[in-house]
Parts: structure tokens; sequence; C-alpha cells
């Protein structure tokens, strides 16, 4: 207001018309503000209790509360980890829904918010939301007529991570029956999903793959989705020096009879780099040249005579470039795994943000440059990341799908997977080599235990929603 305030017009005189304009806009503003804050409201109780009362399927790991990429990549490895102990082969297939999130369709969203079993205040209220919509399209002078909007949720409002969850989970809940036979298990996020399948020969895993994929395929078809043929991707994951590397036909274009589906060298998948042997070396080289680069960037923000303090270079590097460097580093690093060369390339990275953050010599020894820089060893740092993961996993949810994966104290509700550390002999847990072992080796130094989903803690009846004129907090000002 004050910069409206200043503005002047023709005759010097103080201008009236911008903060008119404002005043008029103020009411609109306020009600787009309030309808975000409510979406967030209810978006925030409807996460709750799916989750609470398992709506959602274990294996959904986008768009949901404790939920992330992350999972997928652990659930992922210790799977691939374990076959090999038992001397399965592993092989994953990836595929896409086209254009998923204007493709949802309300009819059969309120459809499935009614098979689900919630309220049917809360099915009224998006089938006001949703249902019966229409919209006209202007350019320039020309205005269409109405047309109904019968599909379609925007992305970026806080509802539509838990409309798109809610729609995908009965789907991955009819493939888990109708392929209950094949024994497959399906990860979905958001609009990706990933079928792995584990044989003793990678051509079994083919032949089931294709009678899995049309499962799925039919079932998109049925909730009024289409899957992109052409984006599927193939990986098979290798113990040894194998170099046999079967393609697929899909049995649906463009993947059938002379141009079957190459299967990839190395597999990118949510931020993700796999390698056929679980080596990551390809992960950490992206994300520790990322990181490089990063710091050579910032060398422009200042140096040994002008531009930022060391201080806060410091404070720029731990914020900006050690989240890229240590992007899912719990896929590579637990105790057994072959990390050294890795870890050499992290350190590499670390001595060159050491040298702008202090201005020193190239010719500076390391670990005097890390000390004067205030930054921990890489191995350290990594270290301690590790045992804050363990700490963190102890605080999920009842039925979080790595719950699944782990041993007795840490599987709660969950239903223990085929390759769960609770089914594992004493003797195949000691060849397992993978985050969630040491998860389970661990967990035992955290004396606190954790309900996050207790009714306590639901929005709306948490201890600030009753008692808020009861609790007083200190506003002391610091500076």
């Amino acid at each position: 207001m004050a910069e409206l305030d200043r503005e002047k017009n023709h005759k010097g005189e103080p201008s009236s018309r911008r903060p008119s304009m404002f005043i008029v806009m103020l009411p609109i503003i306020l009600l787009i503000t309030f309808g975000k804050l409510m979406k967030k409201m209810i978006a925030n109780r409807i996460q709750f209790d799916a989750i609470k009362h398992d709506i959602f399927h274990p294996n959904q790991l986008g768009g949901i509360h404790q939920r992330s990429t992350e999972d997928a990549g652990l659930i992922l490895t210790h799977l691939v980890q374990v076959g090999w102990v038992k001397g399965l082969q592993t092989s994953a297939l990836a595929f896409d829904i086209t254009q998923f999130f204007p493709s949802i369709n309300h009819e059969m969203f309120i459809a499935v918010l009614r098979k689900q079993g919630f309220l049917l205040i809360l099915v009224d209220f998006f089938a006001s939301y949703l249902v019966g919509h229409s919209t006209v399209y202007c350019w320039n002078i020309f205005q269409s007529d109405f047309w109904s909007v019968g599909v379609g949720v925007r992305q970026g409002s806080a509802l539509s991570p838990v409309i798109s969850g809610l729609f995908i989970a009965l789907v991955m809940k009819l493939f888990c029956i109708k392929a209950a036979l094949l024994n497959m298990t399906l990860l979905s996020f958001v609009d990706n999903g990933t079928i792995l399948a584990q044989s003793k020969q990678l051509n079994d895993n083919n032949v089931g793959w294709r009678k899995a994929y049309k499962i799925i395929y039919l079932l998109f078809v049925a909730f009024t989705l289409v899957l992109e043929h052409d984006k599927t991707e193939l990986f098979h994951f290798s113990h040894g020096h194998d170099t046999y590397n079967p393609l697929l036909d899909l049995g649906y274009a463009p993947y059938t009879g002379a141009m079957p589906l190459k299967p990839k060298i190395y597999w990118q998948y949510l931020g993700f780099y796999f390698d056929r042997r679980l080596t990551f070396h390809e992960h950490v080289c992206y994300y520790a040249t990322k990181a490089f680069t990063t710091v050579q960037v910032m060398r422009m923000l200042g140096n040994s005579t002008r531009g930022l303090s060391p201080r806060q270079r410091h404070l720029l590097y731990r914020s900006c470039v050690v989240p890229i460097a240590t992007y899912r580093y719990c896929l590579w690093y637990f105790n057994g795994a072959c990390n050294k060369g890795t870890i050499n390339q992290l350190k590499r990275m670390q001595q060159k943000a050491a040298l702008w953050i202090t201005g020193a010599f190239h010719t500076s020894p390391t670990g005097s440059l890390e000390a004067l820089a205030g930054l921990i060893h890489i191995h350290l740092m990594l270290k301690k990341l590790a045992m804050h993961a363990v700490y963190c996993i102890a605080t999920l949810s009842d039925t979080h799908p790595l719950c699944s994966m782990m041993g007795k104290r840490l599987l709660k509700r969950a239903e223990p997977h085929a390759h769960s550390a609770t089914l594992m002999t004493p003797t195949m847990w000691g060849k397992v080599r993978s985050t969630v072992i040491e998860v389970d080796k661990y967990v035992h130094t955290l004396t606190e235990s954790f309900k996050p989903f207790a009714s306590e803690a639901r929005p709306g009846d948490r201890l600030l929603d009753h008692y808020a004129d009861r609790l007083c907090f200190d506003e002391h000002d610091s500076t």
C-alpha cells in the first residue's frame, strides 16, 4: 500500500486509481485464500483417516503423508538384494498413465468414494465440487459455447493428491486380487507404476509380465484411464557379470512382434539411477557432479576479498549443495555396501566447497580446510544421516509399506512381505545387505515409541484445537 500511495498522476497528485482497484480485488483475494485454506484442511483430514483405516493401498508411495520416493527406492533395492540371496532374478516394468490428472472421471471418482465407505456428507461435497461443472473458452473477442467438464482435477490444488490417491487405490487393490497367482509386486507413485517380478530365470519374468500388464491395462481402461505404451520401460537386475538382457514382447504396440521392448542398461526412476548390479555408481556420479557444478557456480557470489562472508558461504553450502550431493543416500550407504569409490567423489566435491568457503590455497590439506570451514567429514555426515533415518522409520504409520519389510519390532499392523526380515532365517538375515536390514539391526537403540495416527493426532482433535486458550507461548524475540 505504501508503494501505491507514492504513485503520482500526470498532475503530480497522489493517484487514487490503483488503491481503488486493490480495494475492489481484496474480497476476491480473501475468498481465494480462504478457499485454499479450506481445501488444505479437508485434504489433511481425509489423508489422516484414509491412512489410519487402510483405504490407501500399502504400496501407494506418492502424494500421501509419510510416503516418498525414498520409500520406493528402499523397497525396490531390498527386494532385489533378498532375491539374489534366494537365487531369484529381479526385473522391473515401469509404466506411465496418459494425462492422469486431466483424465480422472468425476462420476467414477464419486462411485469410488461410496465404495470406500466415506460419509455421505463428504461424498456430496466432492459431487458439488466436481460434478456438473461447465466451462467456456475465450480468445480475444471470440467466446465459445458452454462445454460440460466431466473429467480432470486441477494440479496444484491441495485436494489433487488426495483425489488421485483414492482413485488409484481401488485399481491397485483389484490388481492384487486378479494377479495374485502371478506373484508380482505393484508399486505406484502418483501417475507412475512399477511391476516387479522375481523368478529363477529372466525369461520367466517376461512370461508373467504379459499377463500382469494386460490385467493392469484393462483395469485402467475400466476406470477411464489409458496407459502410454511407448513410455513403458524394462530393466533387469543382475548380481554377477551376466550380459544376458532379454527383450520383451509386451503385447501392445509399439512393443510387439519384430519390435520388442528393449531393456535399459541404466534405469532412471523417480530421480534414482539404477545399474544392473545395484552399485549406484551412476547415481552418485550424477549427483556429485551436479553438486560440484553448483559449488563452481557459487564462486561468483564471493571470494576471499569481496562478496559473501565465510559464514554465509558455509550456510549456502549446507543448505543448497549438501541435499543435492546426498540425495537418497540411504539406497547406497549401509553396512557392507561397496561405496568407497562413491564416497571419494563426494570428498572431492566437499574439498572444492571448503576451498571456496575459506579462500585458502588449493594445496591446503583437506582435513584442515574442512575444520576451518566448519564442515563435518563426508563419511561422518552420512553416518549421522543414516542413524537419523533409522529413527525416522520408527515414526511411520502401522501399515506403511516399509514396515512390511521389517522385523517383528517394526512390523506393527503391516502384513509381512514374502521377503520381510520377519520371515528370514538367521543365516539369510546375515547375508542380505540393505538399508532395511540395517534399520532393523539398530532400531533397538531407540527407546521411545510413536503413534503418529493416534486419535489425539487427528486434525481437529489435537491439543491446540481443544485447549488453545489454556496454552501460552513465549514470543520473546532473540534479536
